[in-house]
């Protein structure tokens, strides 16, 4: 049966993640056709449980390692994912892909020529809260809608603009409620107390209105709020779900080695590519809009 190599660059919270889950696949799932062969890191680790740590070069020279598993910040996506497809590797990458809308469609492009898969990890999709919400949602007509989500302060040097930082929030709301397009976009920032205010207007094919509002500062809980009105009533808690017995990372992992198996429907690859694209397209507008706030937008 097939194997494929892999490598994890970066060891954060989700590297770690990373690491443990390669090393202990799901029993009978895709992911045993993944082997970790080490991990690559700017700090110096020796070993993580019975994980190597190896070189960046090690790691895109090396023959047996045909897959990266990219855990960095957000702001060296792009270089580290252009480096392993040059080296003709199969990347999987944390969101945001990549910090501008041209950057991510060049990398796509150059990943489809060089025939490797590239998954971008998207495991607000995959929540139990998430499935259980887009089942509440389905069939119903949208009247009017807000998502709402808080958080501490992040390093935006690092993180990004927060419509590419908070993508997996526009995720949710193109995966809900199809094509969006932006009318309006605000940021509010008090640099004195770090807080951070985004405020983003969409409307829906059927010309409804969405807004999406993403709010950061120092000790603010991570926290989502919905206020979703449909033609048949108003949904403001998100509904209750049961607790997945299969970690978030794994069920991402699983979906990547499925890709790499063949596994994945050529309808499915191009919807996920065609959903990945569109809101990175949809957060350089955000950007553009806020950043420019004396210009109008036809």
């Amino acid at each position: 049966s097939k194997m494929f190599g892999t490598v994890v660059v970066g060891v954060g919270i989700a590297g770690l993640a990373r690491i443990r889950d390669l090393m202990n696949p799901m029993p009978s799932s895709p992911s045993e056709h993944l082997k970790l062969f080490g991990f690559v890191s700017s700090r110096s680790f020796g070993n993580i449980d019975e994980a190597k740590q190896i070189s960046l070069e090690d790691a895109l020279r090396s023959k047996e390692i045909h897959a990266a598993f990219i855990s960095t910040e957000n702001r060296s996506h792009e270089e580290t994912i252009r480096m392993f497809l040059e080296a003709g590797k199969h990347v999987l990458v944390e969101y945001p892909m990549a910090l501008s809308a041209r950057a991510a469609h060049e990398l796509w492009e150059m990943a489809e020529q060089k025939d490797k898969i590239l998954h971008v990890e998207h495991i607000e999709l995959l929540t139990e809260e998430y499935k259980q919400l887009k089942k509440e949602v389905a069939g119903k007509d949208l009247v009017k809608g807000t998502l709402h989500f808080t958080g501490s302060v992040l390093d935006e040097t690092k993180s990004g603009f927060p419509a590419f930082s908070g993508i997996a929030r526009l995720t949710w709301l193109i995966d809900l409620f199809g094509d969006l397009t932006v009318t309006s976009a605000t940021r509010e920032k008090q640099k004195d107390k770090n807080y951070s205010r985004m405020t983003v207007h969409f409307q829906t094919a059927n010309k409804k209105p969405l807004t999406w509002i993403e709010e950061r500062g120092p000790g603010m809980r991570r926290e989502k709020k919905i206020n979703f009105c449909f033609t048949s009533g108003c949904l403001e808690e998100f509904p209750q779900a049961p607790r997945s017995s299969v970690g978030l990372f794994m069920q991402d992992q699983n979906l990547f080695a499925k890709k790499l198996l063949g596994q994945v429907s050529k309808e499915e690859l191009a919807a996920e590519k065609w959903r990945i694209l569109r809101c990175l397209d949809l957060a350089e507008v955000i950007q553009q809009h806020c950043e420019e706030p004396e210009k109008i937008y036809s």
